[in-house]
């Protein structure tokens, strides 16, 4: 799969180091480096039947299924025109076409559709141009330049450092919510500038090594100055606005002067369907042509009847449970600990992945730049889990655990952890929660969830959600010399000490942290068979993934 926008390579980016396993972009010692390229029926299906089962699926990511890079394969040329139906999990009244609230994955195939960002994450999480041709920074790493590439908005107007300007400084609106927030937390919006119409100077609060993640921020989209509406939203993106019904469908159109070409499709509609037997049914159905997230029992059942393509994208998603870290029974750290000893691992991944996936160690980011994969891996322990229960007055512990079918394998493993807990005298309740606004619902409330991440980089998540002021703070994680060792990280230059900084925050989450991630799953797309295009190494978040701008109908 190509790392650099496909139909075009980018300008010159300035990219002092490369990282270590993933290759990901870190910026310290050495400075421009060079250039870089409504349907809601309920569920027929069971989950789990194990990883072998799983193995004998035939992913068209290994070998059928179209060219992740838009050239055609063994697919031929791509061919222009028709309508693509997609249908996402989540969803509901709760949608919106405002970018900088964008939470839902649905919401975010919407935003890359209709928008842009200053830079994006390619497969590898390096940040990649796109309406940002390059970016330069100074000797001490706190003024980065921006050049703007040539781009327009979809009412003609071009886009200029004013409206990314305004954009940032709408997302960092201290009386707004918007996820991006602390993303953008280093920059001082105040004293940045439009140096002309294509240049942005960015003035940061201290010097920040990872500036171009910034940039690629999810949600981090530009918007037309003076934007305050999004009812009918105009953007920079491949496709136009035609019409949108919350929680039913979205119709969008090509849009023509695309700077990085026009789409292949002539218009894309997003078709509500929350659940994954509607999302199946209707691909079955042929009501659409592309299906998100199905689960490997799901894609194995229909796969082989040749109905279907199947693309697999790997490691595409932190599996966890969160506990609220400031309430009981976790604002008890031992109590916290137990849990992390109480669940088997393995068993999670075969069960509730179907094996399409790996164990996690209650850390987020396995394999990315920065990932402290030298913690040894925590291993089911009930004895030691007891222990500390009782140490911490809670041997008859009684917990409620929430989940929802908004995801897959979140009921299954809710299931399977519950039955883990017994075996350690703590008695939890599952409970099922609304589809539509669950993560709504378990952002602030109840003490222990099912719980998902897409793709990003590590400082990423440490930023979105483990900061005191993170929005998106769902363990409630509240430590101020934590915050501090961020914002240390985030000032060193040196990618050697900055690893060592990032390495003492996973230590300490890893030891008491609120996140119990079990697993990391492969997610499974289906699609119809004269869908071509999809990327088949997209994990959620990065540039190619829902990128319905090189897809196209055979």
């Amino acid at each position: 799969m190509r790392n650099d926008p496909p139909s075009r390579k980018p300008d010159s980016a300035a990219r002092p180091d490369t990282t270590h396993t993933t290759g990901r972009t870190g910026p310290a010692e050495k400075h421009a480096a060079g250039s870089w390229g409504a349907l809601r029926r309920r569920g027929f299906l069971a989950g789990a039947s194990g990883a072998a089962a799983f193995g004998a699926l035939a992913l068209a990511g290994c070998g059928s299924g179209g060219a992740s890079d838009g050239s055609g394969g063994d697919d031929g040329p791509p061919r222009r025109g028709g309508r693509l139906r997609a249908a996402f999990a989540g969803g509901g009244v709760n949608e919106t076409l405002d970018p900088h609230l964008a939470n839902l994955f649905s919401d975010a195939a919407r935003a890359k559709a209709l928008f842009d960002k200053l830079a994006d994450f390619g497969a590898d999480l390096a940040p990649r141009p796109r309406l940002a041709a390059k970016w330069e920074p100074n000797k001490t790493l706190d003024r980065w330049t921006v050049t703007l590439r040539k781009a327009t908005f979809h009412d003609g107007r071009p886009v200029t450092a004013a409206d990314v300007l305004f954009s940032y400084r709408r997302i960092a609106d201290p009386k707004k919510a918007f996820r991006s927030k602390a993303d953008l937390e280093p920059l001082d919006l105040a004293a940045s500038r439009a140096v002309d119409r294509t240049t942005v100077e960015f003035r940061l609060k201290r010097p920040t090594a990872e500036f171009p993640d910034i940039l690629a921020a999810f949600g981090a989209y530009i918007v037309p100055e003076g934007s305050d509406s999004f009812t009918e939203p105009v953007g920079s993106g491949p496709f136009r606005f035609v019409s949108f019904a919350p929680g039913r469908r979205t119709v969008l159109r090509r849009f023509e002067d695309y700077w990085d070409g026009a789409p292949h499709l002539d218009e894309l509609e997003f078709v509500a369907a929350g659940e994954e037997s509607a999302r199946i049914n209707a691909l079955l159905g042929g009501q659409i042509e592309y299906a998100h997230e199905l689960s490997p029992a799901t894609a194995r059942a229909h796969e082989r009847g040749g109905q279907v393509r199947i693309i697999r994208l790997k490691n595409s998603a932190m599996q966890a449970f969160a506990m609220k870290t400031d309430r009981p029974p976790f604002d008890d750290k031992r109590v916290r600990a137990a849990f992390f000893l109480i669940a088997d691992r393995a068993e999670l991944v075969r069960g509730a992945l179907s094996g399409a996936g790996e164990i996690g160690n209650d850390l987020f980011g396995k394999g990315y730049a920065y990932y402290a994969d030298g913690l040894p891996q925590r291993e089911q322990d009930l004895d030691r889990a007891r222990q500390l229960l009782k140490a911490a007055g809670a041997e008859d512990l009684r917990v409620t655990l929430d989940t929802s079918d908004v995801a897959a394998g979140f009921t299954e493993a809710a299931g399977i952890f519950r039955d883990q807990a017994a075996k350690a005298g703590v008695r939890v309740t599952v409970r099922h929660r609304n589809a539509d606004s669950y993560w709504s619902d378990i952002l602030d409330s109840g003490t222990l969830c099912s719980y998902r991440s897409g793709a990003m980089p590590i400082e990423m998540h440490l930023s979105q959600r483990l900061l005191t002021d993170s929005t998106t703070n769902a363990t409630r994680w509240h430590h101020k010399d934590f915050d501090a060792l961020y914002r240390q990280a985030q000032s060193t230059a040196d990618r050697a000490e900055r690893t060592a900084l990032y390495g003492r925050m996973q230590r300490r989450l890893h030891t008491e942290g609120g996140f119990l991630v079990w697993g990391f799953a492969d997610w499974l797309v289906g699609t119809a068979t004269n869908v071509r295009g999809v990327a088949r190494q997209a994990p959620a978040n990065s540039l190619d993934w829902a990128r319905f701008d090189k897809v196209w109908l055979a």
